[in-house]
């Protein structure tokens, strides 16, 4: 199975998420959310960063 970067760089955040949410809320609902929260920032910082080193390169 070979993976892109950006496709690896998003399932470790979705692992991250999976863990943060996990371990950081006591109640389901609330892990769901900080999880979904989690990835979305993850991802949010993934493609800032992308576009960065874009910028820099260019």
């Amino acid at each position: 199975m070979l993976l892109s970067h950006f496709s690896a760089a998003t399932l470790f955040a979705l692992c991250i998420s999976v863990v943060f949410g996990i371990t950081q809320r006591a109640e389901p609902k609330m892990m769901i959310r900080f999880g979904a929260f989690c990835f979305a920032l993850f991802v949010g910082g993934l493609i800032l960063a992308s576009w960065l080193m874009f910028a820099i390169k260019h």
